[in-house]
């Protein structure tokens, strides 16, 4: 029977009456209680007996803590009883000792001491251990009694031990005070003196008396005690303490250590060194903690030379340098100290090798190494912009490493040790090799400057050659490529290494890269002399070398192209600098036909370099060759575009032809663009405009905006009042987009009568309106430029400002002068310009106008807006592709005058006028031989709407000149017929056309001339049509 149903019986009989038998459930639950009741009784009594031991524990603990602190609080008052006790005894004795001082033996200085040390505190106790100090120096000075010198307890047996452990400690105290005190502050500085006197006592044996006369003996063992106790220090950091005095009182604009401290830390800092005969682990803190001290030999020179003998007795410099040489041993010296204490060492190097110059000639490819490793190990963390990463460093600019700002007041004196490197003295000794080579002599020059000069340039000049070359009864012959040094020779190397350390200085220091380069070029033979040893180089000498180099990876083929590399950098700069008297007449350094040869080499060389694809993937020091050797050609191509000494032809590649780049141009190949972009001028001019003419037809096609047979280019049209033309000009054209103003814009005149003009724009009258508005917004009486006195240079006006929106207006005139060569407008910039005689010195470049004004704050931003107007017609890359004098041409046509043998040559003729005609003969000698230059300037003018003759000749005129007989006016003219011709080529005339003018149409360049029947008829009718200048009114 399950237990649910027999509760259930149980239950029911219950409740029936019958007799009750209690469940077996009941007394179950029965018994589980009166169980649990006993186990809730024992829990109940275990927890409380825990409860009870937790009490108890805690008492205990609490009792055993009392005691403890009590014992604590015991100590802790009972040592603070002992402490005022030993310092109240120390301050009595001091007391005494101050009154009577001989009375006091070295044994009970010597105990007082240890008891003022077992309670020392440096804060607390500073002033007790300067009368301690004190009171311990007072008695080295006392004579003739050795009980009271201190030092005599050395010699005692029972103390010696604790003796030297208390004076080591003592003289360690002295240190922690040197790292705190501030030389700066007067009774700081009386301090240092202090504590300085004290080392210097105890670590020498020189001053101590007990050591006089038969005390002799003992000599060597006080030494060796005293080498002890230095070596003890230096295992505490003494060199560590001496770097942050000297830091601290040296490390500013004015020193503020007195000679003899400064003498008494250095005398400090080299016992160690001495005393442990130059080992590698003293030099190395020497160099570390005192050589990178900024300007410390500087200062050793100007407050206590004798230091500096005491280093040249010792023979220190070539030490350090032997020392350093090793690139393992040099490195960790770098690593210790980072960059701006590694700088701070390099300097003090440099002035200690100026100062001797015996080491230095004997020691000279050590010297070189050591400084290439220091300046490399800094190079490598010189960054060329600033980064989260980076920080300002007054000499090597964004450094990537932590810089020591409390060393910037000190930076000057860093600055001028280091200069050193680049002064003439060490120059001369680095270079000796290079500038003991006598250049050879001749009585004559071999290649007179006239030769090479334009004539209109040398003459002016012909009395200042004759005095330059008075000057000399001898001169040098042309320096050029010979060949025939060994490249692996010592002399080779040498030279090369000390090239590759100048460069590695003007990579490194590149906040004075221009003092560098200006102390390298001070020598006026330097530079022709290693131009001369370049020259000698491999069996030719010259190019093939330095290409074979490029070619290879080799240690010995990085250190030519660093002299290469040296050698372009200087020169560059050189020449720069100099003025043209200084290159052209007295032919500072270099003679102009050594120029010749050199750009001739360089030409090549960058060539070659873009040409056999090596600049395609150039990087690191490769492409910093090729920016090096590039900026010095252009340099001197500059030169020669300003002031021709160079031959005709001589910067063309005669092995490279131009329609094979552009080919390769069409194809996008990497070479040619890049040729382009660097060397154009390799390409003859003419091909260049054809180029530059070949790009903006490509993009005019590209735009939309040429004719073609299924689609006509979108017109703008503006209508312009000559009264106001600047005015409505602007109006409506600077809101035109980028693109409509590449594109076609057609222009309707209305004379001062507000009447339209004849005559219908097909790009002849744009272009007269572009001349006109670009003549008045150049007229210096709008003030928006200027003109400098006598070459009436062109300038953007400081005033300009007074015009209402004149950055808007610089913008627009921009945008014309874009638009001009866009469209191959030539025209004058200066008002008049046409009537002065251009030279090679009045010479000036379009996008000089624009871009290289004299830049001062006040017209920078009108600059700006100029040269954003023009950009945004003209692609800068295409402008690269001239020199200024070419753009001169390319803007403003030739210079020359109208050839008009080529206007001749390239004349179509129509209504019956051909070459043979009389009208025609007469009109080309009227041209020849009766208008004047610039009347024959009007008359191409008058027919073209331009007074410059095209850049490349009359036969790229488009559309053709020409010239057509005609019969009647304008407004009745219907085109030439059968009849028309025949009249007009038997010179058969319906009636006398005296009464008319010639006239033109511009658009087409064509002139529209009446068939006269005398030749003064024709003179006076031609020369009245192209003075009138009325537009389109004329009939």
């Amino acid at each position: 029977m399950y237990m649910d149903e027999y509760q259930y019986f149980f239950c029911r009989s219950k409740s029936s009456g019958n007799t009750f038998f209690p469940s077996p459930i009941s007394s179950l639950w029965k018994v589980a209680k009166m169980f649990s009741t006993a186990q809730s009784s024992k829990a109940q009594f275990l927890d409380k007996a825990r409860q009870a031991r937790e009490e108890r524990r805690e008492l205990k603990e609490r009792e055993r803590a009392a005691i403890q602190i009590q014992a604590l609080i015991r100590r802790f008052l009972c040592r603070c009883w002992l402490q005022r006790e030993i310092r109240r005894e120390v301050e009595d004795f001091f007391e005494i000792n101050e009154s009577a001082p001989s009375k006091r033996s070295a044994l009970s200085i010597f105990k007082i001491s240890r008891k003022l040390l077992f309670i020392f505190r440096i804060k607390e106790d500073k002033e007790r251990f300067e009368k301690l100090c004190r009171c311990i120096l007072n008695t080295m000075d006392v004579e003739n009694e050795p009980k009271v010198w201190y030092v005599s307890l050395a010699l005692s047996k029972d103390l010696t031990l604790l003796w030297i452990k208390q004076i080591k400690d003592i003289l360690w105290f002295c240190c922690e005070f040197l790292k705190q005190l501030k030389p700066d502050i007067l009774q700081d500085s009386k301090l240092v003196t202090l504590h300085l006197t004290m080392l210097v006592t105890f670590t020498d044996t020189s001053t101590w008396k007990i050591l006089r006369g038969k005390g002799e003996t003992l000599r060597p063992a006080m030494n060796h005690i005293c080498a002890n106790i230095m070596g003890h220090l230096n295992q505490k950091g003494f060199y560590s303490v001496l770097q942050i005095l000297l830091t601290n009182g040296l490390a500013r604009s004015r020193p503020s250590l007195s000679k003899g401290t400064l003498t008494a830390i250095f005398s400090l800092a080299l016992r160690p060194v001495v005393a442990a005969q130059f080992s590698d682990n003293l030099l190395r803190s020497f160099l570390i903690h005192i050589m990178s001290v900024p300007a410390i030999v500087t200062h050793l020179a100007t407050l206590t030379p004798e230091r500096l003998a005491v280093i040249e007795s010792h023979d220190l410099f070539r030490k350090f340098i032997l020392f350093l040489s090793r690139e393992a041993q040099c490195r960790d010296v770098c690593v210790c100290l980072e960059g701006s204490h590694t700088l701070c060492l390099l300097g003090n190097l440099i002035y200690l090798g100026s100062l001797n110059d015996k080491v230095l000639e004997d020691e000279t490819a050590h010297f070189v190494s050591v400084l290439i490793h220091m300046l490399s190990y800094c190079q490598k963390y010189v960054s060329q912009k600033k980064s989260n990463l980076t920080h300002w460093h007054p000499v090597l600019g964004w450094f990537s490493q932590t810089v020591d700002y409390g060393l910037n007041e000190s930076m000057p004196l860093l600055t001028k040790q280091l200069q050193h490197l680049w002064g003439v003295h060490l120059i001369r000794i680095l270079f000796s090799d290079v500038l003991s080579k006598k250049l050879v002599e001749t009585q004559d020059p071999t290649y007179p400057l006239g030769q090479t000069a334009s004539p209109q340039n040398s003459l002016p000049m012909k009395n200042l050659f004759k005095r330059a070359f008075q000057k000399s009864a001898s001169v040098r012959n042309i320096l050029k490529p010979v060949g025939g040094k060994r490249v692996d020779s010592a002399e080779v190397q040498k030279v090369c290494s000390i090239c590759v350390l100048y460069q590695t200085t003007l990579t490194t220091l590149t906040q004075i890269r221009l003092q560098i380069l200006t102390g390298l070029t001070y020598l006026d033979d330097l530079l022709p002399k290693l131009w001369a040893f370049i020259c000698e180089l491999g069996p030719q000498g010259g190019l093939k070398l330095f290409l074979e180099c490029l070619n290879n990876d080799t240690e010995e083929s990085k250190r030519l192209l660093a002299m290469l590399m040296l050698f372009c950098d200087c020169s560059r700069h050189l020449i720069t600098i100099l003025d043209e008297i200084e290159v052209y007449e007295e032919q500072i350094s270099f003679k102009v036909e050594e120029l010749v040869t050199i750009s001739s080499f360089l030409n090549s060389f960058v060539f070659k370099m873009i040409w056999d694809g090596i600049v395609e993937n150039a990087k690191g020091e490769t492409l910093e060759l090729f920016h090096s050797v590039h900026g010095w050609l252009m340099i001197l191509y500059e030169r020669d575009c300003r002031r021709r000494f160079a031959p005709e032809d001589h910067w063309l590649r005669k092995d490279l032809k131009p329609s094979v780049l552009f080919q390769e141009l069409d194809k996008d190949k990497k070479r040619a663009q890049l040729l382009l972009q660097y060397i154009p001028h390799v390409i003859p001019h003419k091909n260049r405009v054809l180029l530059f003419r070949n790009m903006v037809t490509k993009e005019k096609e590209k735009l939309g905006l040429v004719e073609t047979s299924s689609a006509s280019p979108h017109v703008t049209h503006i209508t312009i009042r000559r009264s106001r033309m600047l005015e409505d000009g602007y109006e409506q054209l600077r809101p035109l987009s980028q693109n409509l103003m590449k594109g076609v814009i057609r222009v309707k005149f209305v004379n001062d009568l507000g009447v339209d003009e004849a005559g219908i724009d097909q790009d002849g009258v744009f272009k007269e309106f572009l001349e006109e508005i670009i003549k008045k917004v150049f007229d210096p009486a709008l003030n928006l430029f200027k003109t400098t006195s006598g070459d009436e240079r062109l300038y953007p006006s400081p005033t300009s400002y007074i015009h209402e929106n004149y950055l808007q207006l610089f913008e627009f005139v921009g945008k014309m002068l874009g638009k001009a060569v866009y469209e191959l407008v030539c025209h004058e910039l200066i008002p008049g310009g046409k009537t002065i005689p251009v030279t090679n010195e009045n010479k000036i470049s379009y996008i000089h106008l624009m871009a290289h004004f004299r830049m001062h704050t006040q017209i920078k931003s009108q600059t700006a807006a100029l040269i954003s107007g023009f950009r945004s017609i003209i692609k800068p890359e295409w402008i690269r592709m001239f020199s200024a004098p070419e753009l001169q041409r390319l803007i403003s046509g030739d210079n020359a005058e109208i050839d008009l043998e080529d206007l001749k040559k390239h004349t179509v003729y129509y209504g019956g006028f051909h070459g043979s005609h009389r009208v025609i003969v007469w009109l080309w000698d009227i041209l020849a031989n009766d208008f004047s230059p610039e009347e024959r300037a009007m008359f191409l003018k008058f027919v073209t709407s331009c007074s410059r003759p095209p850049l490349l000749g009359f036969a790229y005129l488009k559309p053709p000149f020409s010239i057509r007989c005609v019969e009647v006016s304008d407004d009745q003219d219907t085109g030439d017929t059968l009849g028309s011709v025949l009249r007009g080529f038997f010179t058969i005339r319906k009636k006398e056309p005296g009464g008319r003018l010639p006239t033109s149409s511009t658009c087409f360049n064509l002139l529209k001339l009446p068939n006269y029947s005398k030749k003064s008829i024709l003179r006076e009718k031609l020369r009245y049509a192209i003075s009138m200048n009325t537009g389109f009114e004329l009939s």
